[in-house]
Parts: C-alpha cells; sequence; structure tokens
C-alpha cells in the first residue's frame, strides 16, 4: 500500500515494500506543527497494522527542528518494543548535522541510500 500525504511545508510518500517493511520518503521541513504530528500519527497507523521496519528516506528533507527529530526518537522507541528496526538514508548535510548535535547520530543507523537501507533489514 502508497500512500502520499502533502501538508504545508512536508511531503510524506510511504510505501509498503514487503510484509512489515515500509519505506517513508520526507521531502520539504519537519517542524513543530501539524505536520510532523500527521507523521507520527501515519507512522504509528502503520505499525499498528504490523511494521516492524521503518527506513526514512532523507533526501529531500530540507530543515528540521527538534519537534521533527522528537517524532524520529518517537518511532524508534515504538520500534524498540517491537524487536523492530529503524534506517535513516540519505540525509543531506544539514539534515545530517542536526542529529550530529544531538549526539543521536550514535543512535540511528545512517546509510548513503535507501537500497543500502533496506538491504540491512532482516529478512525473516
Amino acid at each position: 500500500m502508497s500512500a502520499i500525504l502533502i501538508l504545508g511545508m512536508l511531503e510524506i510518500q510511504a510505501e509498503d515494500l514487503r510484509p512489515g517493511v515500509i519505506l517513508i520518503r520526507l521531502s520539504g521541513k519537519l517542524m513543530m506543527g501539524p505536520e510532523s504530528a500527521s507523521l507520527e500519527a501515519m507512522v504509528n497507523e502503520r505499525l499498528d497494522a504490523g511494521a516492524r521496519h521503518i527506513v526514512f528516506e532523507l533526501s529531500g528533507l530540507k530543515q528540521l527542528d527538534s519537534t521533527g527529530i522528537g517524532r524520529f526518537i518517537s518511532t524508534f522507541n515504538r520500534l524498540i518494543q517491537v524487536k523492530g528496526t529503524l534506517g535513516m538514508a540519505a540525509a543531506m548535510p544539514v539534515v545530517r548535522q542536526s542529529f550530529r548535535v544531538t549526539r543521536l547520530d550514535t543512535v540511528f543507523k545512517f546509510y548513503d541510500t535507501d537500497a543500502e537501507a533496506i538491504a540491512a533489514i532482516p529478512v525473516v
């Protein structure tokens, strides 16, 4: 199942790659406001439906604030509870810097491409 949401400054594209594996492409700005709440709602809906592995493709993400980072932390915490994985792919330097400053680059796994992140997901 695929879904595209365009919410003000943020575009979210979600694609089911295989059972339990989702690729979410983000474009624009992930900031405080209804856009980031919509991302969290979409992620929670997919997790409730059985998703256990999520790759965020971030090449189109231009700006990120602490609320946006908090959405990733929330997703990561939910995935840990279900023994899932979270991969961050193709982040632009300005986005990577946001994670580096908060030292979250040591928590999240970053990949150069979405293909590399997808390949790192365990096959069951």
